[in-house]
């Protein structure tokens, strides 16, 4: 199941002790895939996140910015059926962030459903399509209405929630 999944974490969960392309390539590897595939696929992720000529750097010497697109391309590389990402753009300037939201629609669009927990309200009001939701006394709850994400989170209706 957990070949599945895609997660961005807040603080990165990069290997030191590889470069930024063998940390991409890490899930594809953990699949069995094959040396073409695995370098063609991190090639074109790292050039979608814009670390194509970073790639053989160590993760230690590069920015907080540059670490968390490493972390979405990992994250991204092997087509998950579920991302999660924890703040994905909270190390990203604007523009940045704006091209990483598009590469999460894009992942959606081809069938992957992602999940985002940020408090970047600009960046929610920039997704057409999404369902706000807000975690509360363990349930979850789901807004009928698009609206933003704030202390005023209302119409409310409680939806299943499963954690395993």
């Amino acid at each position: 199941m957990r070949r599945s999944i895609g997660v961005v974490f807040q603080d990165f969960k990069l290997l030191e002790d590889r470069n930024i392309f063998e940390n991409v390539a890490l899930p594809l590897q953990v699949q069995g895939a094959s040396r073409w595939e695995i370098l063609e696929k991190s090639e074109d992720v790292l050039n979608k996140v814009g670390l194509y000529k970073k790639r053989f750097e160590n993760p230690t010497h590069i920015s907080g910015g540059e670490k968390q697109r490493v972390a979405i391309a990992r994250a991204l590389i092997h087509q998950p059926d579920f991302i999660i990402a924890d703040e994905p753009t909270g190390n990203l300037d604007w523009r940045l962030s704006l091209d990483i939201l598009d590469l999460f629609v894009s992942a959606n669009k081809a069938g992957t459903t992602v999940l985002i927990a940020t408090h970047d309200q600009d960046l929610v009001e920039k997704v057409e399509k999404r369902k706000l939701v807000k975690i509360a006394d363990g349930k979850l709850f789901e807004s009928e209405e698009k609206q933003p994400c704030g202390p005023y989170f209302k119409p409310l209706r409680e939806v299943g929630l499963s954690i395993l």
